[in-house]
């Protein structure tokens, strides 16, 4: 992609994983950046699982949680299954406002996650 994108996107087996390379998401334009190289990458590999991890994040915006639930949804239509790993306890709280926390699994790290997704599809 042309613009800079704060995520990296690898693949371990069947299991995607995309790792934010910044504290704060929160700017409009980052996040639809991000945005459009997650789908670009599941509609070119289609993978089974995908591991969101949150490891050094500090802060994200209401509208990473609509991402996240776009690409559930665009899992979901294939079986495919998303996942959070290494989320901070302050932004884990924001999911159990939002009973986003039912809809997600959660993991200590991006390992654990790995793992468990890895037999979730």
């Amino acid at each position: 992609m042309d613009e800079k994108v704060n995520a990296e996107i690898t693949r371990e087996k069947d299991v995607a994983v995309v790792a934010f390379k910044t504290a704060s998401i929160s700017n409009v334009e980052e996040i639809s950046v991000i945005s459009d190289y997650i789908k670009e990458f599941i509609d070119k590999n289609r993978p089974n699982s995908i591991v969101f991890d949150f490891e050094g994040v500090k802060f994200f915006s209401s509208q990473v949680l609509g991402l996240l639930l776009e690409i559930r949804a665009k899992l979901k239509a294939y079986e495919g299954k998303v996942v959070i790993s290494a989320i901070n306890p302050r932004l884990h709280r924001v999911f159990k406002i939002t009973n986003l926390d039912k809809i997600f699994t959660f993991f200590p790290s991006r390992e654990s996650a790995v793992k468990a997704a890895g037999g979730l599809a």
